[in-house]
């Protein structure tokens, strides 16, 4: 064996071994997202259960059983079908689209504050409901109709704004809150003109709610979700590539702007599907992704952990909203109480680093 023969197999021999390293890592790190996965959905289902037995007219697990098989009585059908499955569908179902969608602009954009609800977006679709409802009378589809449309139009014109040779990440993220500012104003003129009647139905929209959460809403919405999230799954398969920067992802043959723009518009529609079935429910999205890194120890964009999360975090807010406060309250208000402060920690963390601004 000559001299650079053996040089080249105790070269090999080290990398060989971090390759190794490298895919064992990797494996226990795949295992924990599963392993988190199964428990959020464990919980999720738990909740489930909890929140179709519970109520003013409180049944046991065995009747939701035999209900939800087909061999239920009429008056628990009645309870299950009609007064309870449709809340508790939807309120999972917008909780996914919200916590995936604030889970890819936040690994897209590489910025904790890049979540629908901070930059703009389901401000936009807030507007548009309110000149709906305010302005031209409307309600029940017609409104989530225009809230969807308003959020697409919003997030198109905050990423033309933030365009330049390329999207920065803190240039969308200033734009956005920018035009939430500017469409907040518009909410607040259209509220102080409005009737006390109709100011009161814009105001629960507003402030997010499942009280009008029906089948004829939840079928739509499953739809759309079922049609996106698939996609969104697929496209985000790039995300680990983006992060690592446009020039290093262009290097592994991923094609950034294509991707980006996808992913952008899947987002998009995420919350903006979300939005429409129950008002923009706020800090979802927001929390849904850091908790979900938390749990997954950072390991990759962790959309599913994601989604599941905010999944739960809907459901349990509106489970205790509804059935152990001294009073109801809309999903949105327990929302907020959760995020708001967490925006204030996430802040001070913030500037501590210096990443303050």
């Amino acid at each position: 064996m000559t001299a650079a023969t053996q040089d080249h197999f105790q070269a090999a021999a080290p990398l060989g071994g971090t390759i190794s390293v490298v895919r064992s890592v990797r494996r226990r790190l795949r295992r924990r997202v599963v392993v988190v996965s199964l428990v959020l959905a464990a919980v999720l289902l738990g909740l489930f259960v909890a929140c179709m037995v519970v109520g003013d007219y409180p049944i046991s697990p065995q009747q939701l059983f035999a209900s939800l098989t087909g061999r239920g009585t009429r008056a628990t059908n009645f309870i299950v079908y009609d007064l309870r499955l449709p809340r508790v569908v939807t309120g999972m179902a917008i909780g996914l689209c919200f916590g995936m969608s604030g889970a890819i602009f936040q690994s897209m954009i590489k910025n904790p504050l890049a979540s629908p609800d901070i930059i703009g977006i389901t401000s936009g679709a807030s507007a548009s409901a309110v000149v709906a409802i305010l302005v031209f009378g409307l309600g029940g589809f017609a409104v989530s109709g225009i809230s969807l449309v308003g959020a697409v139009i919003t997030a198109g014109v905050i990423y033309v704004l933030a365009w330049r040779k390329g999207l920065a990440g803190y240039r969308l993220v200033l734009v956005g809150i920018g035009i939430a500012a500017m469409l907040a104003s518009v909410i607040d003129y259209l509220m102080t003109r409005a009737e006390v009647n109709d100011a009161q139905v814009a105001l629960l929209w507003l402030t997010g709610s499942l009280n009008g959460a029906s089948n004829a809403k939840m079928v739509p919405l499953l739809v759309l979700t079922a049609a996106i999230v698939p996609l969104t799954l697929w496209a985000g398969a790039a995300l680990s590539g983006l992060q690592l920067g446009d020039d290093t992802a262009k290097s592994i043959g991923i094609r950034v702007e294509v991707y980006r723009l996808l992913l952008i518009l899947f987002g998009v529609a995420l919350a903006a599907i979300a939005t429409a079935a129950a008002g923009p429910v706020g800090f979802v999205a927001f929390v849904s992704g850091p908790i979900a890194r938390r749990l997954t120890r950072g390991t990759g964009v962790a959309l599913i952990p994601a989604a599941l999360v905010g999944a739960v975090v809907v459901t349990a807010a509106d489970f205790v909203g509804q059935h152990l406060l001294p009073m109801q309250l809309p999903v949105g208000v327990l929302t907020a109480a959760i995020g708001a402060p967490y925006l204030i920690y996430l802040l001070i963390v913030s500037n501590r680093v210096g990443n303050g601004g």
